[in-house]
């Protein structure tokens, strides 16, 4: 049951980075890609509404100078939990890197907001989703470490689910207050599903090695 459901989420993947892949070529070319086309309009329901307050909160969630005390914070604890630096560093450059490589990207594509806001924290180019893509990474180590250290399934699951909808949120968050299009979301979660996964698989082989040198 466990290896249908990674095939099913490896499949999910692959076809939402395929789309991202060729969403960026869209729009590198000038052209609007269709699910931007029919889902600019949603964004306009929840304008002026309570929904439209709550997710002006929780983006701040993702905004640089709210996530960097946090993942610094979430770094010193993991240091002590571990009883090691690495897992802290780990956590921080996985960030970082994460962070250069969206702004790069961003700087290839190159494509303009629906709509700027300082006050949103929502300057610079739009493809794909800073808020989108760090928050997973950021999160995700987060979760990733803590959940090693704890032993209770339950809390483990809890966790899991808590940060997972976190990044959910504040990713869609920039849709709906209109700083992103639809397509920026996607590809953020995308592109930073991928870099966790391959922080997980590197920290896994690390771990080994270090293991099999203790032994």
């Amino acid at each position: 049951m466990r290896n249908r459901w990674r095939v099913v989420l490896c499949s999910i993947w692959t076809a939402a980075f395929l789309l991202s892949v060729v969403w960026g070529i869209q729009i590198k070319l000038g052209i609007l890609p269709y699910t931007d086309q029919w889902t600019r309009e949603l964004v306009t329901l929840v304008h002026g509404t309570v929904i439209f307050d709550i997710f002006r909160v929780i983006t701040e969630l993702g905004s640089s100078h709210t996530l960097i005390p946090i993942a610094i914070v979430a770094a010193l604890v993991i240091m002590l939990l571990y009883k090691h630096w690495y897992p802290g560093l780990f956590l921080l450059g996985g960030s970082l890197f994460a962070h250069l490589l969206n702004l790069f990207i961003k700087q290839l594509v190159a494509r303009e907001r629906p709509s700027i806001s300082v006050a949103l924290n929502a300057e610079g180019f739009s493809f794909p989703s800073g808020h989108s893509m760090i928050p997973m990474v950021c999160y995700g180590l987060i979760a990733y470490f803590l959940c090693k250290k704890i032993r209770s399934e339950k809390i483990k699951i809890t966790v899991q689910i808590t940060l997972g909808s976190l990044v959910f949120l504040i990713g869609i968050s920039r849709y709906f207050i209109n700083v992103h299009y639809l397509t920026d979301i996607i590809a953020g979660f995308t592109i930073g599903f991928a870099l966790l996964t391959i922080y997980i698989f590197l920290d896994s082989e690390f771990s080994d090695s270090r293991r099999r040198k203790n032994s």
